[in-house]
């Protein structure tokens, strides 16, 4: 079984680094003087005969698709970021609010084309942060008003709030915020073995990008101006591990070299990695244990079935045994470059 870390002593630990300064994407900040229903785009929601429009179902985590399982209700389709109602909207209901850049960094992508995701057009900002890189998510926008390799500050306009995308209208239009972490520099490879169809995004398709709880983030971040967005993953309780055979090089771990716990250079036959219920990774440990397939290794107990609980990735009735399921296996073949890599494809023209 796996204990819960203690997410308020390591959030709110003294820290000798530099203060990050981070702000939220919109003029909305509701999110500060505890009023979420003003802050977070409802969703609508028929369950058991009721309709309803709850504001939990724009923020981060399993807040939607609700079913009973006996005396239980569980909430389990993942909302991997947060969408922030518009504060204003001219006459016939467009949403008038700027999204702006949460923290310094520079473009690196945007997606002009609303169709080709449904993120709609949406812009992705790269934070090299103090041991860290990072990224940022700004969804559903009306227009983009940067370019790939501009860099921005806390505040930095990057288009206008709009509704483009999928399951999205003038009504709930909103921004859909994410801070991610990037899971393979080789995406085109997995895209081809895994997904097929054209990849318009590189590797920063939204499905090589983890989110974590950038609400709560910000949140910590008021307590706490020193805490740094590395300490804050870690700090996140992990609800699984998995232990992948070591090859000699491994990028994610190169590139996040603040999650390995010990020596990274000392020699092991295995990793073992530390996920959150919603997929993050959380910690890389070496391990003694040989593998010779990526293998669940510990598991929170629970009384309903994994599966529910972690968006599909893992299986088990309950209690503290469970297997990868064939979205667990893709996870982790995307983590740990298992697969075929092929060149990166030429940048589309807009």
């Amino acid at each position: 079984m796996l204990r819960p870390l203690a997410l308020a002593a390591a959030l709110l630990a003294p820290l000798v680094s530099s203060a990050l300064e981070l702000q939220l994407p919109t003029e909305n900040h509701h999110l500060f003087s505890n009023e979420p229903e003003k802050f977070y785009m409802y969703v609508d929601r028929t369950f058991e005969g009721e309709t309803t429009k709850p504001w939990e179902g724009g923020s981060f985590g399993f807040v939607r698709t609700p079913i009973r399982l006996g005396q239980d209700v569980v909430l389990t389709k993942f909302h991997e970021g947060i969408d922030i109602a518009p504060i204003k909207r001219d006459k016939a209901g467009n949403p008038l609010d700027l999204v702006m850049a949460i923290t310094d960094g520079t473009v690196v992508h945007t997606s002009p084309v609303a169709g080709r995701s449904n993120y709609g057009k949406y812009v992705v900002v790269e934070h090299k942060l103090e041991d860290g890189t990072f990224y940022s998510v700004y969804a559903h926008l009306a227009e983009i008003t940067v370019q790939p390799g501009n860099p921005v500050k806390p505040g930095s306009v990057l288009g206008r709030m709009g509704y483009t995308g999928a399951g999205i209208d003038r009504t709930r239009a909103h921004v859909h915020l994410e801070m991610c972490l990037l899971m393979s520099t080789h995406y085109e490879g997995w895209h081809h073995t895994y997904s097929g169809g054209t990849n318009f995004h590189g590797n920063f398709n939204g499905m090589n990008l983890a989110g974590m709880d950038v609400a709560t983030l910000f949140l910590e971040h008021k307590k706490n101006p020193q805490l740094r967005v590395q300490d804050f993953v870690m700090a996140c309780p992990a609800y699984f591990k998995v232990t992948v055979p070591r090859k000699e090089s491994w990028d994610f771990a190169e590139r996040h070299k603040w999650m390995v716990k010990g020596d990274i250079s000392a020699p092991s036959p295995s990793w073992e990695i530390s996920f959150t219920a919603t997929g993050l990774a959380v910690g890389i440990t070496p391990s003694p244990r040989e593998v010779t397939e990526p293998t669940v290794t510990a598991v929170r107990s629970s009384r309903v079935s994994h599966r529910l609980l972690t968006r599909g990735l893992i299986d088990g009735k309950a209690g503290g045994n469970a297997t990868l399921t064939r979205s667990g296996k893709q996870l982790i073949a995307l983590l740990t470059d298992s697969f075929p890599t092929t060149p990166p494809a030429a940048a589309p023209k807009h």
